[in-house]
Formats: C-alpha cells, structure tokens, sequence
C-alpha cells in the first residue's frame, strides 16, 4: 500500500487518510475520493492532501477484517461484516468464551497492522455481547498477511463459545449454634441470583448441622435428587482436606480433587465430585454478591467445561478481585458479607453484675427509651457483624434472660459471678466457638452503643498488622466495648477479681488500635442513678 500526501491531480481514486473540512462540509477520513469530492477541496483553497493507494494483492481494511473475522466464528457466534475496518464477533447465547490464547497472540504477531482483541479467557458473556473484535488499522493490508492469519486459526476457531446450559443445581448450608438465621438466608438469595444470571435455578437447599455425618446424608440427598452441581456453604470455613466438609464428601462416596484457590476473595473454595455431581465447598464471603472466585469455577461449570486442579492453579493471574489495604478500589464492602480471610468475631456481652451502685434496681433491667438497658445492649451486637453473641448472666439472672427471651443470644449462667468481673470474662471466653479470631466484649449498662460502633471495631481489627485490640476512642477518650484477638483469651481468662481485662492494654501498647467514634456512646455507663437520671432528661 502507498501512503503519502499527492497534488490533487493525482488524488482521485486515493482514500483520503484524514478528515477535511471545507465550507459546504467535511470529507471524511477513508472516503475514495472521486471528481466532485477533488473539486470541493479546490474551491476550499487546498492545492494536495494525504491518500492511501492499495497496490496488487492488497485488501481494504473492510475486506481484510471480515475475512479474519469470519475465520474465527464458530458455533455460537457471528460475526459483522467489516466497517472502517472493524468486525466484531458477537455471542450468539450467553456463556463462556473460550481462547486459544496462544493463536490469538500468533495471529496479533503476524502484521502490526492486524489486531485482534478479545475478552478475557473464559469470561461469562451474555447473548448479544461483543466477545473479540478484529481491527486492521492502516487503510489497506497486505493478502499475504491476511492469508498467514488464517492460517494459523486453522480449522478449529480459537475462539469458542460454550453456552450456560440447563442444569439442576443444589445448595447445601451448615449451620452453628449462634449463626444468624439471615446469613442462612442471605446467602439463598446470592446464591439464586447468581445462578438466575446464568439462566438456571436453584433447585435444592438443604440446611444441616455442621457436622461430617449430616453433611454426608444432605450431599447423598442431593445425589439422589439428581443434582449436577452442588454447593455446600458451611457455618465454618473449610481449612484442612481433613475438616468436616471434605471429611464428609469422602465418607459419601465422593472424592475430593482441590483445597484452595488462588483468587482473593475465594482463597478456601474446594472442588470434589461424586459419580457425575461436581461439588464446590463455597467460602462464607461467597454470601455477598459481589464477584467472587467461585464465580469463575461455576460459570465453567454450568457451561459444561471440565474444570481441573490445574485450570484452579491456573486462575491466579488476575485473581486479586478484593479490595485490600494498599490497594483501594472504590467498591463498597456488602453488608454482611465476609471475605475468606476477613476475621471471624463473636461477641460478649457482660451482664451478670449486682448493680450495687443502683442501690436496689437491677440497673440492666431499668427502662432506657422504652426497653430494659440491657436489651439496648443486645440487640446493638446482633445487629452487628459479630457473632455469636454469648450473654454472661448472674444476678437476677430470670429476669435478665426474661427480657432478652426474644433475642438470638447464647446464655451463659456465671455461678461465681460475686467474686466479680474475672469470673464472667472466664465464664464468657469458655462459651466462645473455637474457630473465631478475636470477640468483642461489651458491657450490659452501655445502652448508646450502636451497630456501627461495634462494626467499626471489626473493620480496624488486623493482629497481623498491630490491630489486635481496638478500642474506640471519642473526644480523645477511650470507651467501650473492645475488641480482642483470641490471642489474649488466656491471660483475659486468667485475671482475677472484680477487674477486667484493661491492664492488658496498657501491657501490650504495640497492638492497640484506637477507633475514632463520632458516638458518645462508646463512653457513657448508666451505672448509678444519678447516670439514668441524666440520660432520661435527655432523652
């Protein structure tokens, strides 16, 4: 192809390389410019401009990425004839396009005027969508190099779209003692709407005790019910081939291929079968709808790909999906979702004193804003995202557990609940889940603590990074409640009297964490009446 600026004597027959502009308008840039359009740029003044000529053997831009284009469409996919050069290949039905990566690399190497772009392998696209676009930049090409294109795409596109397809997909969820009923639910519906986006329904749930012999029964079920896919969601991340959930698979017959995933959030996922179901052990951040590794696993899976531990080993190149301190992305964290490795906290709530300062009021069963305190207390941890939240009952403990009868607490009787605050701390710690990392222990006379305080904490907390116990701080002072790792359980457990764990963080200064708080809540005990008094008169 020539290329170069010529006098307008010799422009007719030239594709005009750049846009014009003249008076009665503008002659755009690739027109094949003819007598009239020669003439017009004579009376704009202009004495010669820039063309392209295609020479014997060449193709025009159109032709060459039409001709590319119609090489790589295979079933599933079409492709648009060539305009200003670009044709794109588009998804007939949604699914997942799968790449040669390495004969679209070799095809992008032959000409630098040949370009080819596509989405990422096996990206999930939907029906209409573009899935690559052939672009062929210069006016013309050589055929030759086209030729050599088509050459290496062979018989065999290298791109393929493999299309969702109908399959019977069951969801199995383990629970706890102290696992919130709407985390159950939330992850029903995150669940039903991912699959809904890859045109196929949740068929089955099951909810089961985390427990290896009831997840067995509950996947043979799903066995039996026919299921290709099957999800299992437990109450406790999967940290070992030996835990409950593979544990379980194994003892139904199934067998266990790959533990982990390297893509952030999904880092526990597994991948087992049993007879012709595919199993995916499914991590607790995969309760948030926002995209997650498994996401990838299962639109694979619903295509009808065969995935392997090596295709899991393969994903961590671009795996690095959450957002991580270092490297802010503007995306909101869900509400109730957690990431593989966010921290598991439960919560304490400390209410098992004699309110000797009340005089004869129980001061966690006195009215605060229409509710006993203490329900005030409980309800802020339940609205949070710490759970469980485990109750330390000792005076009057009827009637404490009366008022909170209605709220999904753990109860824990303290006997020696005299003897002081140790002995409620050691009373609380022992009824904490095994698998959590850190809890926050709140007080019962503390009605102004809010939700947001208490998540507040949870977001700071990071013992790898010096943030092992966060406190939150407002104008300048600390308040409560505190968040600890489960590192300082022991020595919490070990103090004695009528004190509580504050020496602990003037001892290890290097791992607090203080939360600005904007509530004044955090500092404000109604523990005499005096203290009830002025909260009621502003109220």
């Amino acid at each position: 192809m020539k290329f170069g600026k010529v006098p307008l004597d010799d422009a007719a027959g030239g594709i005009l390389a750049h846009s014009v502009r003249i008076e009665d308008g503008t002659l755009r840039k690739g027109a094949v410019l003819d007598a009239d359009d020669i003439a017009r740029l004579r009376t704009a003044g202009l004495d010669g401009v820039t063309v392209a000529r295609l020479e014997a053997g060449d193709l025009s831009e159109n032709e060459a990425a039409a001709r590319i284009a119609a090489r790589l469409v295979s079933d599933g996919m079409t492709a648009s004839s060539g305009n200003t050069g670009r044709a794109n290949l588009r998804a007939e039905a949604a699914g997942i396009v799968e790449i040669d990566v390495d004969g679209i690399n070799a095809m992008n190497a032959v000409d630098e005027a040949i370009t080819i772009a596509t989405v990422r392998p096996f990206e999930a696209v939907s029906a209409g969508q573009v899935a690559a676009t052939v672009k062929v930049i210069t006016f013309g090409v050589a055929g030759a190099m086209v030729d050599k294109c088509l050459d290496i795409a062979g018989k065999t596109p290298p791109l393929r779209l493999a299309p969702f397809q109908d399959c019977r997909v069951g969801l199995i969820q383990t629970t706890l003692p102290g696992l919130k009923p709407g985390l159950l639910e939330k992850a029903s519906e995150s669940t039903a709407t991912r699959l809904s986006e890859l045109g196929v329904a949740l068929n089955s749930e099951r909810h089961c005790a985390h427990d290896a012999a009831a997840v067995a029964d509950a996947v043979r079920a799903m066995a039996a019910e026919g299921c290709d896919i099957t999800l299992i969601l437990g109450a406790s991340a999967i940290v070992d081939r030996r835990d409950i959930v593979p544990s379980a698979i194994e003892s139904a017959g199934g067998t266990v291929e790959h533990l982990g995933l390297p893509v952030d959030p999904g880092h526990l996922m597994l991948l087992a079968h049993l007879g012709n179901m595919r199993i995916l052990g499914i991590p607790g951040s995969a309760r948030s709808p926002r995209l997650h590794g498994f996401d990838w696993v299962l639109q694979r899976l619903v295509a009808g790909l065969d995935v392997s531990p090596d295709d899991l080993v393969k994903m961590g190149v671009g795996g690095l999906l959450k957002e991580i301190h270092g490297r802010p992305m503007p995306r909101e964290q869900e509400e109730g979702g957690t990431d593989d490795d966010a921290p598991r906290i439960g919560a304490l709530l400390l209410a098992a004193g004699q309110s000797r300062r009340m005089g004869r009021v129980n001061k966690l069963l006195a009215e605060v804003d229409g509710a006993p305190m203490v329900v005030h207390a409980a309800k802020a941890l339940l609205a949070s995202r710490a759970a469980p939240v485990v109750v330390v009952l000792g005076h009057q403990p009827e009637k404490v557990l009366e008022a909170l009868d209605s709220l999904d607490v753990i109860a824990v009787h303290n006997p020696d609940f005299g003897q002081g605050l140790s002995t409620s701390l050691r009373a609380g710690i022992s009824a904490l889940p095994d698998e959590i990392d850190g809890a926050v222990v709140a007080l019962g006379d503390m009605p102004g603590v809010s939700p947001a305080d208490i998540d507040a904490l949870i977001d700071a907390f990071d013992p790898y990074n010096g943030r092992a116990i966060c406190v939150p701080v407002h104008d300048g002072k600390r308040g409560n409640p505190v968040l600890w790792s489960r590192r300082f359980f022991g020595d919490m457990g070990s103090v004695s009297g009528d004190v509580g764990a504050r020496h602990l963080i003037g001892e290890n200064t290097d791992q607090v964490f203080e939360v600005p708080r904007d509530n004044p809540g955090v500092l404000i005990d109604l523990d005499t009446p005096e203290a009830l008094a002025r909260h009621r008169d502003r109220a």
